[in-house]
Formats: structure tokens, C-alpha cells, sequence
């Protein structure tokens, strides 16, 4: 199972956003190419990837989204500013709660979801232009990504984590963190698994 985590500093934490707007629903129009770019290939859905979506933008960080779609699921580009609406609204206080197969909400921390993957005995690697080249780097199939948005990952907790995961690049070029997931996604074909 690959494993990303995407990390939005701006990004709503409640379903109370324009769908038509999403730049100004604290970038979360990067959030839905993310989504995009993990899991949709031509005509089909990926069954092989976790996404954690980990929100710190008002009114109520932090909050953590997981999925997992099922790839028989009919789920077209636009429903997707509506999936995360309606994950944001069914989100219950003290619980992590599913609200549709595969679709969790919870109130959960950055460093907490890394701990968590960690217990998971999952190989944690950031993803950093200044970081060793991917193709360079052996990489086990228990393996979680870290992208973060065009601010980066929160600093205070990843210096916490700096002893537990590494750094890795998929070139000096800057992309999208939308594109990085491609781009990594392709490595993992690539690499077979």
C-alpha cells in the first residue's frame, strides 16, 4: 500500500467553503489535484494508495482526512470539493469517524499522523528539492510520503521527526505537490509495486 501524507497549512477545516472558489478556501484547490494525482489514472481509479490530508487553516485545525477509494467508485473530478465538504462536515468531536467506505475525519495533528505511521513500521521519506535523488534510494514497499503545500511542512514538528525520516528529491526542478505524487507514483510502477 503506498502511503502519502499531503500537509496544507491553509486549508479550510470545515465544510463552510464555495466549491466554485476553492483558491480561496485556504488553497484548497490544490488539495482536489492532490487527490486527483493520487488516485486517478486513465479510466480508472489506483487501489494501492492511503492518502492523509492533514488541514491547519480555520476555524478548527488541525484535522486529519484519510482515503482509500474503492476503484469501482464513480468519482468524477467535480464531486471531489463535495467529498471533502461533506468529510469536513460529518467530523464529531473526540472520534475519528468514517463517513463514507474508506473516508475518515478526525481531529489529528501533523506529527501525530507521523508517529502513527511510524508504529505502522512505515519507512517515512520528505519530499525536498535539496533532498538525495528518489531513483537513488532503496525504497521498501511499507513506505509513507511527506509533501507538503507551497508553504511546507510545519517546521516546530518536523524538527521532532528529523531522526526518523529521510530526505528525498525528484529533481531540483520545483513542482506542484500534486505533481511530486505523480511523479513518485511513477517511480513505485516503475519499481513494481
Amino acid at each position: 500500500m503506498r502511503t502519502f501524507v499531503y500537509f496544507s497549512g491553509t486549508a479550510r477545516t470545515s465544510g463552510n467553503f464555495d466549491v466554485n472558489n476553492l483558491m480561496k478556501a485556504g488553497r484548497m484547490d490544490i488539495v482536489m489535484h492532490t487527490i486527483i494525482n493520487a488516485f486517478f489514472l486513465s479510466h480508472k481509479l489506483r487501489d494501492d494508495v492511503r492518502l492523509h490530508l492533514i488541514f491547519y487553516g480555520a476555524p478548527d485545525p488541525p484535522k486529519h482526512i484519510e482515503m482509500q477509494v474503492n476503484p469501482e467508485a464513480s468519482l468524477s473530478k467535480k464531486d471531489l470539493g463535495n467529498l471533502i465538504k461533506k468529510i469536513l462536515y460529518k467530523y464529531k468531536k473526540g472520534k475519528k469517524t468514517e463517513v463514507l467506505p474508506g473516508c475518515f475525519v478526525e481531529k489529528k495533528s501533523f506529527l501525530k499522523v507521523i508517529e502513527e505511521l511510524v508504529e505502522q513500521r512505515k519507512e517515512i521519506f520528505v519530499l525536498d528539492k535539496k533532498g538525495r535523488n528518489i531513483r537513488e534510494v532503496k525504497i521498501p514497499e511499507q513506505s509513507a510520503f511527506i509533501i507538503g503545500d507551497q508553504k511546507g511542512l510545519p517546521k516546530k514538528e518536523l524538527k521532532r521527526l528529523k531522526k526518523i525520516f529521510r530526505t528525498v528529491s525528484v529533481g531540483s526542478k520545483t513542482y506542484f505537490a500534486s505533481q511530486i505524487i505523480t511523479i513518485v507514483n511513477n517511480e513505485l510502477d516503475f519499481r513494481g509495486f
